[in-house]
C-alpha cells in the first residue's frame, strides 16, 4: 500500500515522469512522425541530413531502435508494476533513461559532426539500461514468466551492434544481419504479448467467451519464428534450401493466422481499441507468408514482405497498444476520443499502400512512399496531439502512475 509520504512524493513529481509509458509514449510517437518527415524530404532531395552512417543506415536504425525500442522499453516497464506489484521505474531513474534515448537519437541525426565511438556508445546504452531496469523487480519477487524479456532486450543490443559493427566496418551484410533480426525479435514480441492480451481484450471488450489457446499451435507458431531467428542470427539460414525456409516461414504464418483468426475480428468492428489490435496482428501472418512466397521464387522483394511486419504489423500495433494502455494506465476510461479511430485507418493506409499498392505498381513508387509516409506522420501526429494532455499530466484519481 501506498503510505502517506509517498504519495505527497508522487504528487511532486513531474507528471511524465511518474510510469516509463509517459516519456516514452510520447516521445517515440513523436520522434516516428518526425523521422518518416525527414525520411520523405531527404528522398525527395530538399533536404540532406548530417546523419550518422548514411540516411538508408539511419531510416532503418531509428525505426528499429528509435522509435520501436522506445515503446517496447516504454511497454515493459510500465507492464513491470503490474506483473510483480512494485513500483516500476520513475522519477530520476526514468529521467536519466529518457535521456540516453533522446541523446542517442540525437547523436544518430547529427552522426556526421561527431566521433562514431560516441555516438554507437550512447546509443548502446539504452537496451540494457532498460533491461537491468526490467530484471530488477523481477528478479526481486521472482517472477520466472516475464523474465524472458530481458534476454530479448540483450539480443536486440547484439542487433544494434551488428548494425554498428556492419557500418563501420563496411560490412553491409552485418548490417542487414543486425536490422533484420531485429526485426525477428520484435516481430516474436509482438506475437507473444498479442497472444497474451489479445483474447483477454477481447472477451472483456465483447462480452463474450475467451478464445483459450490452444497449447500445440502457439508452439508450432511461436517456435518456428524462434527457428527463423536462430537461423537468421546464425547465418546458417544461407545454407538452408530456400525451399525449406519458404515451408518454415509458411508454417508460421498458417499457425498464428489460425491462432488470430480463432480470436473473431468480426465480433470487435464497435470497439476500436479492439479492431485496430487485430489488424495490426493479422499483418504479422501476412508478412510471414511473402517471405514464404519470396524463399520460393516469387518476384518479392526483401523490403516489400519486410515492411508489411514493420509498417503493417509493427506500425499498427504500436498506435493500437499505446492508444489503449496510455488510457488504462493513466486512470482513465478506455473510450478514445472518435479521432483516434481515423488515425487507426490512416497507419493502415499507410502500411497498405506501402505494402502492396507500391508492390502492384512499382513504377510510380514515389507517389507511393508520399501517400505512405503522409498517411503515417497525420495518425502518430494525431495521437501525439490528443494524448499530450493525458500523458503530461497526473492520474485524475490521484494513485502512482
Amino acid at each position: 500500500m501506498i503510505q502517506i509520504t509517498d504519495l505527497q512524493i508522487e504528487q511532486k513529481m513531474w507528471p511524465l515522469l511518474r510510469q516509463a509509458f509517459r516519456p516514452m509514449f510520447l516521445l517515440g510517437a513523436s520522434f516516428s512522425a518526425l523521422a518518416i518527415t525527414l525520411w520523405l524530404l531527404v528522398l525527395a532531395q530538399v533536404i540532406e541530413l548530417p546523419v550518422y552512417g548514411q540516411t538508408l543506415f539511419w531510416h532503418s536504425h531509428e525505426m528499429i531502435f528509435g522509435f520501436v525500442a522506445a515503446i517496447i522499453v516504454g511497454f515493459l516497464l510500465t507492464a513491470v508494476q503490474n506483473w510483480t506489484g512494485l513500483r516500476a521505474t520513475h522519477g530520476r531513474a526514468l529521467g536519466i533513461l529518457t535521456a540516453v534515448w533522446v541523446l542517442g537519437r540525437l547523436g544518430l541525426l547529427v552522426g556526421a559532426w561527431l566521433p562514431w565511438w560516441l555516438v554507437a556508445a550512447v546509443d548502446l546504452l539504452f537496451l540494457p539500461l532498460a533491461a537491468i531496469l526490467l530484471a530488477v523487480p523481477l528478479i526481486a519477487v521472482k517472477q520466472q514468466r516475464n523474465l524472458f524479456f530481458v534476454p530479448v532486450l540483450f539480443l536486440l543490443t547484439l542487433c544494434n551492434a551488428l548494425m554498428h559493427f556492419g557500418l563501420q566496418t563496411g560490412q553491409y551484410e552485418i548490417q542487414q544481419l543486425g536490422s533484420q533480426n531485429a526485426v525477428w525479435l520484435v516481430t516474436l514480441l509482438m506475437a507473444i504479448v498479442g497472444g497474451r492480451v489479445l483474447p483477454m481484450f477481447t472477451a472483456n471488450g465483447t462480452m463474450t467467451p475467451k478464445a483459450e489457446p490452444i497449447v500445440w499451435l502457439d508452439r508450432i507458431g511461436l517456435g518456428s519464428l524462434w527457428l527463423i531467428f536462430v537461423l537468421n542470427i546464425t547465418n546458417f539460414s544461407a545454407m538452408v534450401p530456400a525451399l525449406v525456409m519458404a515451408l518454415l516461414f509458411a508454417t508460421s504464418a498458417l499457425a498464428l493466422a489460425i491462432r488470430c483468426a480463432r480470436w473473431r475480428i468480426w465480433i470487435t468492428w464497435k470497439v476500436p481499441l479492439l479492431w485496430s489490435l487485430h489488424v495490426a496482428y493479422w499483418f504479422i501472418p501476412i508478412g510471414l507468408a511473402l517471405y514464404a512466397l519470396r524463399y520460393a521464387g516469387f518476384p518479392i522483394t526483401n523490403s516489400l514482405a519486410l515492411h508489411a511486419l514493420t509498417a503493417g504489423a509493427m506500425g499498427n500495433m504500436i498506435l493500437a497498444m499505446i492508444a489503449r494502455v496510455s488510457l488504462g494506465h493513466s486512470g482513465r476510461a478506455l473510450q478514445p476520443k472518435p479521432i483516434i479511430s481515423a488515425a487507426f485507418m490512416l497507419v493502415i493506409v499507410a502500411a497498405v499502400v506501402r505494402v502492396f499498392v507500391q508492390g502492384l505498381w512499382p513504377e510510380l513508387s514515389v507517389y507511393w512512399y508520399a501517400l505512405s509516409a503522409f498517411a503515417w506522420v497525420l495518425a502518430y501526429a494525431i495521437y501525439v496531439l490528443v494524448y499530450f494532455p493525458i500523458l503530461t499530466t497526473p492520474r485524475p484519481d490521484g494513485r502512482p502512475g
